[in-house]
């Protein structure tokens, strides 16, 4: 996959544990899990603005894109 999503270096930052943040976004720890493993296939964007009001940061702080071995570049620019 060539989103990453970088939850544990913000709750590193916060000095905040998966536990605490699940309960201020109102979000299982199993899905925060998931998210946090890279295991997830897609995210609302309530649960993520919900994120970035308790973490205090942009979407771009959580998400990162990294181009991975089946990403072609011309097929993106073709539109598919």
């Amino acid at each position: 996959m060539a989103i990453r999503i970088r939850l544990d270096r913000l709750l590193m930052a916060r000095r905040m544990s998966l536990t605490e943040l699940a309960d201020r976004v109102g979000v299982t720890v199993a899905n925060l899990s998931i998210l946090k493993t890279g295991k997830a296939r897609a995210i609302r964007f309530s649960t993520l603005a919900a994120l970035c009001r308790e973490l205090a940061c942009q979407p771009g702080d959580l998400l990162a894109y990294e181009p991975g071995p089946g990403d072609d570049p011309e097929d993106a620019a073709d539109g598919a």
